[in-house]
């Protein structure tokens, strides 16, 4: 999901712990480096329980198995992806109190090698049933330090929920209870705990049948209405996941079931949807997957039937009066695609752009990672006073931003842009790739963001943080797409390792980093390992895992395996998925000084001669005098005499390759690299010719340093430096107020 305040303002193996979802003791808990210490309900231990993934899980640091989630996927197979689940679900939507009645069959298969008697489902409308879920609880604290989305006030009448009716087992009804798998608040019920009435063997399936009413919010985040604007997601009762061993870091079968946290998303297993909504005639509807024929008549509804295989969501939008634009895509390797966008009148200008971009995204993501496999992709422009709605995104379905105005060369142009890419891009990170967004956010919005700016970056597109009332007073600053994310990827004192969870962050601004911070640190490995090295790695990462949910360790891994440089990759992720280091190296001192005759005696054919200070001063003037006769358009500092220069270099942080220019005043340029873990270097030469300048990273391709002000040093004072950089920051703030007078 895209967080637009965050795009101008600014580790742990999950272990086999046996924390059983019932009994809750208030314990203080010890959080990973970079967190607060906070009293927190903590699960008891109970023998002979599949135990929860460790409510701190986070970056994962042991390559998964070969044979993890079934293997790689060949092509071969009968279906995409190895279904787990699948989803049989009759909806109905009450338009005026914005409700949604379901009905649902939900089939899921036991992948472990032992019998199941306890399943867990995901409620996650219930974040949004009052301010005690673990949502709001969070919410409050994290919000207080860093702002962010999903802020607005609830008033009565507001408040969304998920109720959940019967659940039945072959007709058994089915005993459930709300548990606290990370240790939430027990007012929260984000979670469900199901007593099977019969054990689900080793490889067997289990049906359940349930009868569920959920309640939208007004748009909060991610989901709810405004007006006669509906956005279903996170609507229905949805199965969490059971890891087994070898799969991201697990040593032992474990739920992956996390609570709904302010600042997460989601996580589930592969499977097919067969979904019925019923909605009022008037009203367009678009879903995840395949529309199956024209909607069915029924009173003053249409009944819409959508289905999808190998996806592990199903959302939808209903919204009366809205228009829709349609086109086909086809590439090498894909399905010919139905690309769709919904649009509110009010936005009619940002219908094209966002189509062209869809389908520009369909283009590149296949062609740099792997063909795209389904036949549809919808994406909805939201409309105004709902932008909560926007900057989400589901498989094949997502919505994008909206603005009044879409010009070229504006401010407005870009966003729309970009967040229509990066939208799309989840449906491969997110979507395809599937990685846990609880535990592992930076696999999905890190690296999407990094996708969606090489992307950016192929088209040759720029940010203008610039208004056109300045241009025309030639006030120009367009900024290559890498380079914003640097400016808001905090490099100076970063507070949590970009692996961390998305709850265990200090402030929704520090998770906001996941997004910069990633994409930053990928930019600068891109460098290391080369542009090509690197897209044949990453194209290796998806038709490796796509389908298989990977972990950080397993990224690192294919890193590794085509660049053949570990010590670039492991450096990177010691220091920024693992770490929390800073780059800050400088150039500390340049000295250079001609090297003259000296006075003294010296011995010259076993004769020893005496030369004065005021004769060695005579001789030296005497030199320059028939050197500048002989060279009359010499260039200053140059002359009969050498010139020893010394560069001293510092390092303020982490260790990381360096390329040091020195720049002659004869036109000259002697390139060096400082790639060793010294603290400090001096390097020396001796040229015909003065130094004028000496710079660290002369080619820019090192992002990550935290200060490039004092990379660079003249013998001469030279402003220039200081003056590009102040034009940026000075730039970037106005881009900001600039948005914040649309908001």
């Amino acid at each position: 999901m895209q967080r637009m305040a965050r795009r101008i303002t600014g580790c742990f193996v999950a272990g086999a712990l046996a924390l059983s979802p019932l009994g809750m003791a208030q314990t203080a808990t010890t959080l990973p480096a970079g967190a607060s210490t906070v009293a927190v309900a903590t699960p008891a231990p109970v023998l002979g329980d599949i135990p929860f993934a460790s409510p701190h899980a986070a970056a994962v640091r042991v390559p998964s198995a070969a044979n993890a989630w079934g293997g790689p996927r060949t092509g071969q197979e009968a279906t995409l992806s190895d279904r787990v689940v699948s989803y049989r679900i009759q909806a109905k939507l009450d338009p005026d109190k914005h409700a949604v009645d379901g009905q649902q069959q939900l089939t899921w298969r036991n992948r472990s090698d032992r019998p199941v008697s306890t399943v867990y489902l995901h409620l996650y409308l219930n974040a949004f049933e009052s301010e005690g879920s673990t949502f709001f609880t969070e919410r409050r604290t994290l919000a207080a330090h860093g702002g962010g989305r999903g802020l607005a006030e609830v008033k009565k009448g507001e408040w969304g929920y998920i109720d959940l009716g019967k659940v039945e087992q072959d007709g058994a009804a089915l005993k459930w209870s709300f548990v606290h798998p990370d240790g939430g608040p027990t007012t929260d019920r984000t979670v469900v705990r199901v007593e099977l009435a019969a054990p689900v063997p080793a490889g067997g399936s289990v049906t359940l049948d349930m009868a569920f009413h959920s309640q939208l919010p007004r748009v909060i985040e991610r989901t709810g209405y405004f007006g006669k604007f509906n956005l279903v997601a996170q609507w229905f009762p949805k199965i969490g996941v059971l890891e087994l061993p070898g799969e991201r870091g697990a040593t032992a079968p474990r739920w992956n079931v996390h609570e709904f946290h302010f600042l997460s998303e989601f996580f589930a297993d592969f499977g097919e949807y067969d979904v019925h909504i019923t909605a009022p005639k008037d009203y367009v509807v678009g879903a995840v997957g395949e529309q199956q024929g024209e909607p069915v008549a029924d009173g003053n509804n249409l009944v819409w039937h959508f289905t999808q295989g190998d996806v592990h969501d199903f959302a939808w939008v209903a919204a009366q009066g809205y228009k829709t634009m349609d086109t086909t895509w086809q590439g090498p390797g894909s399905p010919e695609v139905k690309v769709r966008v919904i649009y509110p009148a009010e936005y009619t200008s940002n219908a094209k752009p966002v189509m062209k971009a869809s389908t520009d995204s369909l283009t590149y993501f296949s062609q740099t990672l792997g063909p795209y496999p389904y036949k549809t992709v919808t994406a909805v422009i939201p409309p105004l006073n709902a932008s909560e709605a926007g900057g989400m995104e589901y498989p094949t379905f997502f919505t994008a931003d909206s603005y009044d105005s879409v010009k070229p060369g504006t401010l407005n142009e870009y966003m729309l842009d970009f967040v229509t890419i990066h939208e799309f891009g989840h449906g491969y990170f997110y979507g395809l790739l599937a990685t846990n967004e609880f535990e592992e956010p930076m696999l999905d919005e890190g690296l999407n963001e990094y996708w969606d700016e090489r992307m950016l970056r192929e088209r040759g597109q720029k940010v203008w943080l610039t208004t056109p009332f300045y241009r025309w007073f030639g006030v120009e600053a367009p900024m290559s797409v890498f380079a914003l994310e640097r400016l808001t990827a905090t490099l100076t004192r970063p507070a949590d390792p970009l692996g961390q969870n998305s709850w265990d962050r200090l402030s929704t601004s520090a998770y906001g980093t996941v997004y910069s911070r990633t994409a930053t640190a990928m930019h600068d490995l891109e460098e290391r390992l080369g542009k090509d090295v690197t897209e044949r790695a990453f194209k290796q990462y998806y038709a490796t895992w796509h389908f298989r949910h990977p972990s950080a360790a397993d990224l690192q891994a294919t890193l590794i395996e085509v660049s053949g440089n570990r010590r670039a990759v492991d450096q990177i992720f010691d220091q920024y998925v693992y770490g929390t280091d800073t780059v800050d190296n400088e150039i500390k001192e340049l000295v250079s000084e001609e090297v003259l005759p000296l006075p003294g005696t010296s011995t010259v054919n076993g004769k020893r001669t005496e030369i004065s200070s005021e004769d060695n001063d005579k001789r030296i003037d005497e030199k320059r005098e028939a050197w500048k006769k002989a060279h009359p358009d010499a260039k200053e500092d140059t002359g009969p005499f050498p010139y020893r220069t010394t560069v001293t270099v510092w390092r303020n942080g982490a260790q990381v390759p360096e390329t040091v220019r020195v720049t002659f005043a004869d036109g000259s340029v002697e390139n060096l690299t400082w790639d060793d873990d010294r603290r400090w270097a001096r390097f020396e030469f001796v040229k015909p010719a003065k130094a004028v300048s000496a710079e660290l990273d002369p080619d820019r391709k090192i992002y990550l340093d935290a200060n490039k002000l004092n990379d660079t040093r003249t013998v001469k004072s030279n402003h220039n430096a200081s003056r590009r950089w102040a034009s940026d920051i000075a730039a970037l703030l106005q881009g900001f107020y600039a948005l914040l007078g649309t908001l």
